[in-house]
């Protein structure tokens, strides 16, 4: 189980190094499942270039916290449920699977709607509801 989930996780860190440095977004769920990929792939960099400035630290702190678990992810989509004014609202379905000395916890990502908005031409994270 081990050795499968190592190879799901660095296959998924090759495809998300094949995409550049900049994880450009060209639609607000397309920023929403690059942030969640980065913080599944442990990829800081990806990470910041997927969130705002006022939220890059909050989300660098979330990634901080799964440092010592891996994570994978389980019917994990997103898609736009709203706006609030400039900023798209996104809402995703799936788990987050958390994995530490061979115990699984599940996160469920529907508790969590995402606020996007364009930043340099490029949707990216702005915060959570």
């Amino acid at each position: 189980m081990k050795k499968i989930l190592l190879v799901y996780i660095f296959g998924l860190c090759i495809l998300l190094s094949a995409c550049g440095s900049k994880a450009a977004s060209s639609s607000a769920v397309d920023a929403v499942e690059n942030y969640v990929n980065a913080i599944v792939a442990n990829d800081a960099s990806k990470l910041s270039a997927v969130s705002c400035a006022d939220w890059e630290s909050q989300a660098l702190i979330e990634l901080d916290s799964l440092q010592a678990v891996t994570s994978t992810l389980d019917g994990f989509s997103c898609q736009q449920s709203g706006t609030d004014g400039e900023t798209a609202l996104v809402s995703c379905v799936g788990k987050m699977i958390l994995s530490y000395n061979s115990e699984n916890q599940e996160l469920d990502l529907s508790t969590r709607t995402y606020q996007v908005v364009q930043q340099g031409g490029d949707w990216v994270v702005c915060g959570v509801q």
